[in-house]
């Protein structure tokens, strides 16, 4: 019988790095760009986001603490997001230094702000993929108790996407071809995709 580790997270997970981050893995990176109310952008990445609606296509991503982005976001009510791939991986990581809200990571990371068609936010004009997105809900997480804790889920409708044409083949958007860069575990782990698997659900 295999032995298993076994922790609350609330007591500890008695490992020398919290293995959450690397058990739920790969994940997409949100790269969400985004302009203040006072007209500067934002362009930072969370490494909590996902798709959480087919129609309307909804989005979201997580952020520890109220960043640049979120209250972007609020004052403006609008994101967009740039897919990162692994060529732009330095580039998205010179745009997660804490910098403060006056400076522009799209001129930090030497990155182009393309603009958008329906949103003021700018888009990474080096990204082949970027989804324009109005805000549907700003939640505050809670703990089971209830307590509120200091991260803030950021859901938006996609309104606009922006495809590289290159990426579709016979109609069909191809992942592989995108080559994005997926976030792991630990501090400083990404991974890019591998073999492709092709299963059909029963019935299809």
């Amino acid at each position: 019988m295999s032995d298993f580790h076994v922790y609350e997270p609330a007591a500890g997970h008695g490992l020398r790095h919290d293995p959450l981050n690397a058990i739920i893995a790969p994940r997409p990176i949100g790269w969400i760009s985004s302009r203040g109310a006072d007209g500067v952008a934002n362009l930072a990445p969370y490494s909590f986001f996902n798709a959480f609606n087919y129609k309307p296509p909804i989005i979201g991503f997580a952020s520890t603490g109220w960043k640049d982005s979120v209250r972007n976001i609020e004052a403006t009510g609008e994101f967009a997001w740039n897919l990162v791939t692994r060529a732009l991986g330095p580039a998205m990581n010179a745009s997660s230094a804490p910098v403060p809200p006056s400076v522009d990571e799209f001129t930090l990371a030497g990155l182009t702000a393309a603009p958008c068609r329906h949103i003021a936010a700018p888009r990474v004009a080096e990204s082949p993929v970027a989804f324009e997105c109005r805000l549907t809900q700003l939640i505050r997480l809670t703990d089971a108790a209830g307590g509120a804790i200091d991260t803030w889920l950021v859901l938006g409708e996609v309104i606009t996407v922006h495809i590289r044409t290159d990426l579709l083949t016979d109609g069909v958007y191809d992942t592989l071809k995108g080559d994005p860069l997926l976030r792991g575990g630990g501090p400083a782990d990404y991974f890019t995709l591998g073999e492709r698997v092709q299963m059909l659900r029963p019935g299809a």
